[in-house]
């Protein structure tokens, strides 16, 4: 393999840690190693890596995977573009959803198959490749943001979104990770600027701002107004004058942080680092965030002042499961963008791809919805996207939770007899009658699917 990729492999276990660098640096790897977050964090800091492998568990809590999830988002805020695949032995299904809405581009178990680990390896690398050739977002944000409004939830949050959008009231978008409160914000900006005509939307993730660093970043910096500044900066508030400031993660500002943004809320004023030059700030402020405020203010770790002056009006984004009318048109949407991104035109949705995206839960919302179609649109050569092409291009997990969820959480007693013959009808119902689809979704071989059709007296052609 010509120029191999760095793997950084981030576990607390030394014989682990072993068995990982053999299999890698025989299929071509270079590998590093960290035995904690902290030395990870250290690692990536001096050494450029291509793909990091995350253990969630480690010594100090060995179940909860918060240590992990911890090192995660740090990493995310540090190297957003770099991917992260989490590995763990507690595969809680809440410890995978977190782990996913947090950043992780996917999640193996451990103890390993080889062969899943290095294709999840190499198809997290291929994504991050082709991502890194695809033409800058900056572009596409740049245009017209249609809102996608046929469900009930999403109708509300529109007429209230279009009754306030236009007046400079300072907004508070609330909801889940991943449900498109950044989209909303460039929609409010575009209906602001019809009535005021001035500057951009500026948008900062509060979460990413180291905190001696926040008043550089936030309110700009004098030549020389500290070791390192050697030219001057403009801040975000600046930047972002007779425009619109987007706040999101507003709720991970460090407490010393808050009280100056505080200040600037309630005054309107503030100064650059190392000049005494009073500056007005004139924005229209927007803020986002998943986090409980009533709980984060009952903790002493989000001051209470700051939270009314960022509400004045609060208005919270349904997740996607409550806005499954809107899914056809997102899933449209986003395939029409990723076809002009890579240039392969022409892809679309068979109905029994379109039941299953409907049927799944989606837990992490918006942005899960898009990461299954991009994979989809980069990696697949079918212009017909069947459900089998979802499930084999990183949407498995979704293929069980239309049947969890009409059969309840519990499986009911039956004989094996009894619920292959189940399984057969339910995959034959999903792909049509298509039975090589039926198999794939199965994970059958197409010869032991026509056996079993045969074994229970089924006709494909019924379910056409």
């Amino acid at each position: 393999m010509q120029n191999p990729k760095t793997i950084l492999f981030i576990d607390d276990c030394a014989d682990i840690r072993l068995s990982a660098r053999f299999l890698l640096t025989n299929h071509g790897f270079d590998v590093v190693e960290a035995d904690s977050p902290t030395s990870g964090l250290d690692m990536l800091n001096h050494q450029p890596v291509d793909l990091v492998l995350l253990d969630m568990n480690y010594s100090r809590d060995t179940t909860s995977g918060e240590e992990g999830l911890y090192c995660l988002r740090k990493i995310r805020a540090l190297h957003n573009h770099l991917p992260v695949v989490a590995i763990t032995a507690w595969a809680a299904v809440d410890l995978v959803v977190k782990a996913l809405k947090s950043g992780a581009r996917d999640f193996i178990e451990k103890p390993w198959d080889n062969q899943r680990l290095l294709q999840v390896i190499k198809q997290s690398l291929q994504l991050q490749q082709l991502e890194q050739h695809c033409c800058p977002p900056a572009r596409e944000q740049t245009q017209a943001v249609k809102l996608v409004a046929n469900s009930q939830a999403m109708q509300l949050l529109k007429s209230r979104l279009d009754e306030v959008a236009q007046k400079p009231v300072t907004l508070l978008l609330t909801g889940e990770n991943g449900t498109g409160k950044s989209s909303l914000a460039h929609y409010i900006h575009q209906a602001y600027q019809q009535q005021h005509r001035g500057g951009a939307l500026v948008s900062v993730n509060m979460g990413a701002i180291p905190e001696n660093l926040f008043e550089s970043e936030m309110f700009g910096h004098t030549k020389g107004a500290f070791t390192g500044a050697d030219r001057a900066r403009v801040g975000r508030f600046e930047l972002a004058e007779h425009g619109t400031l987007f706040l999101d993660e507003v709720a991970e500002i460090p407490l010393p942080s808050q009280a100056k943004l505080l200040r600037v809320l309630e005054s309107g004023q503030y100064e650059r680092v190392g000049s005494s030059a009073t500056q007005t700030a004139s924005v229209r402020l927007i803020s986002a965030s998943n986090g409980n405020f009533k709980q984060l203010i009952s903790e002493g770790r989000f001051r209470q002042d700051l939270y009314f002056r960022l509400n004045t009006i609060e208005l919270h984004v349904p997740p996607l499961r409550e806005r499954r009318e809107d899914i056809p048109e997102l899933a449209a949407q986003l395939l029409e963008q990723f076809c002009q991104r890579y240039k392969k035109p022409g892809i679309s949705l068979l109905p029994c791809a379109l039941e299953l995206l409907m049927a799944y839960p989606f837990p992490g919302n918006l942005r899960e919805l898009s990461h299954i179609l991009e994979r989809v649109v980069l990696l697949c050569e079918q212009t017909d996207i069947s459900a089998a092409l979802l499930a084999a291009n990183g949407m498995a997990s979704a293929i069980a939770a239309p049947v969890a969820s009409a059969a309840g959480a519990e499986l009911p007693l039956m004989t094996f007899e009894q619920a292959e013959r189940e399984l057969l009808d339910k995959a034959l119902r999903q792909c049509k009658g298509q039975t090589q689809q039926a198999a794939e979704l199965l994970g059958i071989s197409k010869s032991a699917i026509y056996r079993r059709l045969e074994k229970y007296h089924i006709v494909a052609k019924d379910y056409l």
